[in-house]
């Protein structure tokens, strides 16, 4: 009797899992079966996606729609020699950029992102992966521009920064940690607008906001609740017990500088010729000098523009501009707002005596 019923129940279960064997193979098998949805692929969006209600509908996904097309992938590769001094190209890194001009296939990056490349990768939003040009790249503002010969792409717009206003919605878009998470979507706040921050011997006025910014970020955009690009991603304070705290360069601050890379391939700065030590330099090397709240010079370039002016070793520099002057950070920034052939007056103190000196700015010298 039991051994009559198992076979009965037996034979049932294995037509079963035959069948079911037959309806799978025949799945695995027919390469007309459904492809997955275009959703789930990156930047590509649903075809029948439902409408969305008001309350989901917000700026926020606005700006993400009009924006993420315009952010790409920047991957960084660079010839590597092995243990057998064989040369290999190999990828040192990604970033992320911002198309600005699709006619001339621009793009928006940070200089570190690109900084010692043999060779430059776009990744488009689209799937495309394209070769990219650096045109121009300055370490200073940490800014470059790139160029792919793509015509079927899509821009963003900059919008004005110096609107900004604290406490308004700010958007991330870029490719945290790498190109797997490409096209993420951050939201917080602009938390403060100019803040000075020292990286090296540059002094950088940056918007801080609580968008989450990752490594990977760089470059990318960071949009206002109009769709507007109002800043290049840059940096975050990465310190153990801190977060929320991201930098982006304003758009006001880079759209100058973006033109001057990709026209020139570099920007041309000014410069006074002069080696200098402050107060803290002073007190460093334990120099007992009175610099009456300036700068003492200690070496003039010859036919540098302070050469030029009259100024000598020994002189102190009191004022730049109409802006006093009492460390070298104060003076390299003040020095940034003036163009090559700008005229500007300086005072001094010449032998206990205040002159005031008009120097000719000239353009760095290659290599000073």
């Amino acid at each position: 009797m039991e051994k009559s019923y198992f076979k009965r129940h037996f034979k049932v279960v294995l037509g079963i899992l035959v069948a079911l064997t037959i309806v799978l193979a025949g799945c695995g098998d027919n390469k007309t079966s459904a492809a997955p949805a275009k959703g789930n692929q990156p930047g590509v969006a649903m075809e029948e996606a439902a409408p969305l209600s008001a309350a989901r509908n917000t700026p926020i996904v606005a700006a993400a729609k009009k924006v993420g097309p315009a952010v790409v992938g920047i991957t960084n590769k660079a010839y590597v020699r092995d243990f057998f001094d064989r040369v290999h190209l190999m990828e040192r890194g990604t970033g992320s950029g911002v198309i600005y001009d699709a006619a001339k296939g621009l793009i928006a990056t940070n200089n570190h992102v690109v900084e010692g490349a043999s060779e430059i990768v776009v990744s488009l939003t689209d799937g495309r992966n394209v070769k990219g040009k650096v045109l121009g790249a300055d370490a200073a503002t940490d800014l470059a521009v790139v160029q792919i010969s793509e015509h079927d792409i899509v821009e963003a717009h900059f919008g004005d920064s110096d609107t900004l206003q604290v406490g308004e919605p700010a958007i991330a878009i870029g490719n945290p940690l790498g190109l797997e998470f490409r096209g993420s979507v951050t939201a917080g706040v602009i938390s403060a607008l100019n803040r000075s921050l020292e990286i090296g011997e540059r002094k950088f006025n940056l918007i801080q906001t609580d968008a989450a910014i990752n490594p990977g970020n760089s470059g990318g955009a960071l949009v206002n609740a109009d769709g507007e690009v109002i800043g290049i991603n840059s940096a975050k304070i990465v310190v153990g017990g801190v977060e929320g705290i991201g930098f982006a360069i304003p758009v006001n601050t880079a759209k100058p500088i973006l033109d001057e890379l990709s026209s020139n391939g570099r920007v041309a700065r000014p410069y006074i010729g002069a080696s200098l030590m402050d107060k803290e330099v002073a007190d460093r090397y334990g120099f007992e000098l009175d610099l009456h709240g300036g700068i003492f010079i200690v070496k003039v370039i010859k036919d540098s523009p302070a050469d030029n002016a009259g100024i000598l070793p020994g002189d102190i520099l009191l004022t730049f501009g109409d802006k006093k002057v009492s460390t070298a950070l104060e003076l390299r920034t003040e020095l940034s707002k003036y163009h090559v052939g700008d005229r500007v007056n300086v005072k001094i103190l010449h032998n206990g005596q205040e002159i005031v000196k008009v120097v000719v700015l000239k353009e760095v010298p290659e290599g000073y």
